[in-house]
């Protein structure tokens, strides 16, 4: 098979010489918005050459074409966004881990949650898959005071290492290509809404543990928690929610921060720039209506509020299932799922701006 990005095309060309096709009649290529299917029709069972879902992108499904050229299949697809490289035909881990370097455009990521554990995880990988520095908030602090962070809570308590984490979030918020794991928990600063200043350097995503057993049931849970505002979490641009845990997962996880951060930046392509602005402009804490240079926070009593919703959810492994949620701040919603498995991992989106 070979694939080729054509700018406002994307082209795939599979043999066929060894199938004894004899007309274009036996031939089946069924496309939609985020799908494509490829079958030989035969008596019996058709063969299916490729069954692709998602597609890397969105294509116009009503302006694919397709013909016989010698022993080979040629199908065009004409792409929604030609200004997206496609790395491949299809959304996987090693085309969201190539194609997210054009759209996160050098934007750091941060990861928020209640483990420590899981955010360290998930934070390797990504950084292995994208080329990036893996940084944790908790061996930076527990490098520089020479002790650990359970007993740094034990002698001093959390709002000190809430304090002290947030100071480390600054000294690094205008670091790019970095990913970065927060502490998890209420002692670590972005449990605490009023740490987030610089967090908002990146995008962040929030790895939840859930218990709910349903789609239906996680999607109504985050919207309950992103309408109470009293989880900090809510905050962060997209959420990935897992039910169970198991390191041997991670890599599954991370596909699904960078499916939902594709989505979220193809939803609104200057979030990139606007983040590096909010750098530039000193991180003052005014995510995401960014206030001009020489704004005084003070001066207003300016208090942050973020609002707005991007989901996808899942069900279904053995082990590890989940799904995301992302919110966006103040863009329209993007639904879709994530199922997470002994398989591996399979992202489904709808939706869009």
């Amino acid at each position: 098979m070979q694939f080729s990005d054509g700018s406002a095309e994307v082209e795939l060309r599979l043999k066929i010489g060894g199938l004894d096709i004899r007309s274009s009649r036996d031939i089946s290529v069924d496309t939609h918005d985020t799908s494509l299917a490829i079958r030989v029709l035969r008596q019996g069972a058709p063969i299916t050459l490729i069954e692709t879902n998602p597609l890397f992108d969105r294509i116009k499904s009503s302006e694919t074409i397709w013909y016989i050229d010698d022993d080979e299949l040629v199908v065009n697809c004409k792409k929604q966004d030609p200004d997206l490289k496609w790395p491949d035909i299809m959304e996987s881990w090693e085309s969201l881990a190539t194609g997210s370097s054009q759209l996160l455009q050098g934007t750091s990521i941060y990861l928020v949650g209640d483990s420590t554990e899981i955010n360290q995880k998930v934070a390797q990988e990504l950084a292995i898959g994208l080329g990036y520095t893996p940084l944790s908030t908790k061996e930076l602090l527990e490098t520089y005071t020479k002790q650990t962070v359970d007993s740094w809570l034990l002698a001093e308590g959390s709002d000190s290492v809430a304090e002290a984490e947030s100071a480390v979030l600054e000294s690094i918020s205008s670091h790019a290509r970095a990913v970065i794991a927060t502490l998890g928990g209420q002692h670590g600063a972005s449990g605490r809404a009023n740490k987030w200043q610089h967090l908002y350097a990146g995008f962040t995503v929030w790895l939840s543990q859930t218990e709910a057993l349903d789609e239906d049931s996680a999607r109504e849970e985050t919207h309950k928690s992103v309408k109470d505002g009293r989880i900090s979490y809510t905050n962060a641009d997209v959420v990935v929610k897992l039910q169970g845990w198991d390191p041997a997962y991670a890599k599954s996880v991370a596909q699904a921060c960078l499916s939902a951060l594709k989505q979220l930046i193809l939803s609104d392509k200057k979030l990139p720039g606007k983040k590096s602005l909010y750098i530039r402009l000193g991180c003052r804490g005014d995510w995401p209506n960014v206030k001009p240079p020489g704004w005084d926070p003070s001066s207003e009593g300016f208090e942050v509020k973020i609002e707005g919703g991007v989901e996808i959810e899942s069900n279904g492994g053995e082990e590890v299932d989940g799904g995301v949620e992302v919110e966006t701040n103040g863009r329209e919603e993007v639904d879709g799922g994530v199922e997470m498995d002994k398989n591996g991992l399979e992202v489904e989106t709808n939706g869009g701006n």
